[in-house]
């Protein structure tokens, strides 16, 4: 036996601390907070089994090393969680903050590659989004503000499609213009347009708006394909099924006046909604969005009816 080291196995702190390489201070510390229990020998003074608290001890330095708190230590020795629980844990909470970390640096960059004109505002807009996820809830709630009374499992559907997540490891334009987007949809009247948009003329006469919903968006997914294809906007099934389940779902029925009708007090060529869409398409890159979908049946119908068609109706408007 040596000083410090008792018949029974157990060692002093001293021991343990030459043992494992750690200041007596921390090993006592480490009792303190229930991480390493002791016994204590006539005298009163704290001693340890020397394989498994100095096992207990080299777990410990080894996930202090990889940056784990005391609490998440704490958890894997008291057998709360395993290591791969808290591994996992630990990882999620690096992703958001290094999404976070990578969002300020693209801030920091927007602002500093601005020209002098530009960076008051964009100082501004930057400041009001510093959180990339906070952003995006924006988005999120925009959507269901607007889309209410759809429910949820199909307002999820359209979001997948139409809203883009925050960058991993967004480049200045992309903050910015990610940064816009969320400043545009706090508007309330952009709120206003967007449902005018989707639900048209007197929406209080819609029987049933979550069939006019469904409708819509198969007549949206056909265009789609067209606008994909470079299809100019023209008469024909799809805009022929637009009308139809607008009139259908008021208990009219297609006609010219109807086709009228659809055009009064229309917010598609809003500027804001037009600066919204080619927001979203920079950040989705080659997606082709509802928002094109809509434009492309507003310049079918207003063509329709004899109007201007819709990016003529939009140059107006600016």
């Amino acid at each position: 036996m040596t000083d410090g080291t008792q018949a029974d196995g157990l060692v002093s702190i001293g021991e343990l601390a030459r043992r494992t390489g750690l200041a007596v201070r921390t090993i006592r510390f480490y009792c303190d907070e229930g991480i390493l229990e002791s016994h204590r020998s006539p005298g009163g003074h704290r001693m340890f089994d020397v394989d498994s608290d100095g096992e207990r001890l080299l777990l410990v330095r080894r996930l202090r090393a990889l940056g784990f708190g005391l609490s998440s230590i704490t958890d894997v020795l008291h057998g709360e969680q395993s290591i791969a629980e808290v591994i996992a844990a630990e990882s999620a909470r690096l992703d958001i903050e290094f999404r976070s970390m990578a969002w300020r640096r693209a801030s920091l960059r927007a602002v500093e590659t601005a020209t002098p004109a530009q960076r008051a505002d964009r100082l501004a807009l930057l400041a009001m989004v510093q959180d990339s996820g906070a952003a995006h809830e924006c988005l999120l709630r925009f959507w269901r503000r607007v889309l209410a009374p759809v429910p949820r499992c199909e307002i999820d559907i359209f979001v997948g499609w139409n809203v883009p997540e925050p960058p991993a490891d967004p480049s200045a334009e992309e903050v910015v213009a990610y940064a816009e987007l969320a400043a545009l949809v706090a508007d309330p009247d952009l709120n206003n347009a967007v449902r005018q948009q989707l639900w048209r003329k007197q929406p209080e006469l819609i029987r049933d708006r979550r069939g006019l919903y469904v409708e819509v968006g198969e007549v949206m997914a056909e265009v789609t394909a067209l606008v994909s294809d470079n299809v100019r906007p023209h008469g024909g099934d799809a805009l022929d099924r637009f009308v139809n389940a607008h009139a259908n779902a008021r208990g009219e029925q297609d006609s010219p006046r109807f086709r009228e009708q659809l055009l009064i007090d229309a917010t598609d060529t809003d500027r804001r909604i037009h600066r919204y869409w080619a927001l979203t398409e920079q950040l989705l890159a080659s997606r082709i969005t509802v928002g094109q979908a809509h434009n492309w049946v507003y310049d079918a119908l207003a063509r329709s009816t004899g109007g201007v068609d819709a990016q003529a109706a939009h140059a107006t408007s600016e």
